[in-house]
């Protein structure tokens, strides 16, 4: 695609300078009488003419690929990135190529990309790094060609773009599991009817094969046949992470830090709880839309979406509620980062938390991020339906936070 608006904009400011000082020698020779200063004016009016109308138009027909190292990233983590030009037409021209990047990974690079024969191929480098999480663009790059006078200018745009994705900022919540709920043991039986069905723990006839080792002595006297244990299967708890999307709710604009917090907070609880063998689903005003919430994110997936997610003005607290709703029973833990900023639908939230089942909730405090402040304690509407609460602000600390939460004392905050 070029850029150039018309043949004055395809000018450099020396072309310019040379087309207006010609027209004015060629005026002025003209008005005084003098032919050698018209001639010098029409030279220097014909030279960027002249290069304009031979310089050549037709756009290189050129490939562009990328590769990042790593291919995620976490926040101040530097990135190599290369990139690679394949020429697909006829010889190339030399060009000024500038890689279009987000303010935030660094500078654009600039690099001097030489002429290249069909099929020839060259590979550029640069570094990029980010301070926060994002789903950032590399690309499009923008090619500058000027002529041996540097006269004129054209400028092409090769579209090709490539995604970098910058991870939450991730902490280590520490070595101790996560107990269950209160039902069953610690949670762990229910879990394991509700994913893998009855037949997990039922007892079935004996069949050629099976250990005698694994034989139910009580039910083969009172069936009067030989019956033994059906094969456990490893017991699965299940984990719902709901996040608090609403862009009225966070206080600022831009990088909001609550939200920044409540992001970072959720990711460092999946890898948690992801390693102590909990199955995961992530809650998020995207993950409604696109219909993933019902089902269970790996770990790699999850930090994925979790890097990608903004602050919504049409972001609302009872969808999300409702969608962790059809999860609250059963003996699943539920973990919420939510601003106390609506007590409406706080309550709608705290109302989701069934018997059996157990709910933590970071709940930061606008105030504190630089909001509007609160008359009650911001973890009280959620403390009196039962969940287990802590009050956050920008400088609580994640694993005191989640310590907070894993204590007995209910309500307690950082």
């Amino acid at each position: 695609m070029t850029h150039s608006t018309g043949p004055w904009g395809a000018l450099t400011t020396r072309g310019k300078a040379f087309l207006v000082l010609g027209l004015l020698m060629v005026g002025a020779g003209v008005v005084l009488g003098y032919e050698d200063v018209t001639r010098i004016g029409l030279a220097l009016v014909a030279l960027p003419v002249l290069v304009l109308v031979l310089m050549p138009r037709r756009a290189p027909r050129m490939t562009v690929t990328r590769e990042v190292d790593p291919p995620r990233l976490v926040p101040e983590e530097r990135g190599e990135v290369e990139v690679r030009f394949r020429n697909l037409g006829p010889r190339s021209a030399v060009y000024l190529a500038e890689e279009h990047l987000d303010y935030q990974l660094g500078d654009r690079p600039r690099y001097i990309l030489p002429r290249m024969v069909t099929g020839e191929e060259r590979r550029l480098h640069y570094s990029v790094r980010s301070r926060h999480r994002g789903a950032y663009a590399l690309g499009p790059i923008v090619l500058r060609q000027r002529d041996p006078f540097g006269l004129t200018f054209r400028t092409l745009q090769l579209a090709s773009r490539t995604e970098l994705l910058v991870l939450p900022r991730v902490v280590g919540l520490g070595e101790d599991r996560m107990r269950g709920s209160s039902r069953g043991s610690e949670g762990e039986q229910p879990q394991m009817i509700a994913l893998h069905g009855e037949d997990d723990v039922s007892i079935r006839t004996y069949r050629d094969g099976d250990e005698l080792r694994r034989v139910h002595w009580p039910a083969t006297a009172h069936r009067g046949e030989l019956m033994v244990r059906q094969e456990d299967r490893p017991a699965r708890r299940r984990a719902v992470l709901l996040l608090d999307s609403r862009a009225q709710a966070h206080p600022g604009s831009g990088m909001r830090p609550s939200y920044e917090w409540s992001v970072s907070a959720l990711a460092s609880v999946a890898r948690h709880l992801v390693a102590d063998g909990f199955v995961v689903h992530l809650l998020t005003d995207v993950a409604l839309r696109d219909g993933t919430a019902q089902h269970p994110v790996e770990l790699g997936p999850a930090m994925d979406a979790l890097a990608r997610v903004q602050p919504e003005p049409d972001a609302r607290l009872d969808r999300l509620s409702a969608a962790a709703s059809s999860f609250s029973s059963g003996g699943v833990l539920l973990v919420a980062a939510v601003v106390a900023h609506d007590d409406r639908e706080l309550r709608t939230l705290a109302s989701i938390r069934q018997p059996g089942s157990r709910a933590l909730a970071f709940v930061l405090d606008p105030a504190r991020f630089g909001g509007p402040s609160t008359e009650d304690a911001p973890t009280g509407v959620l403390a009196e339906a039962g969940w287990r609460t802590v009050t956050v602000g920008p400088h609580t600390g994640i694993p005191e936070a989640w310590t907070s939460l894993r204590a007995t004392a209910v309500g307690r905050s950082a």
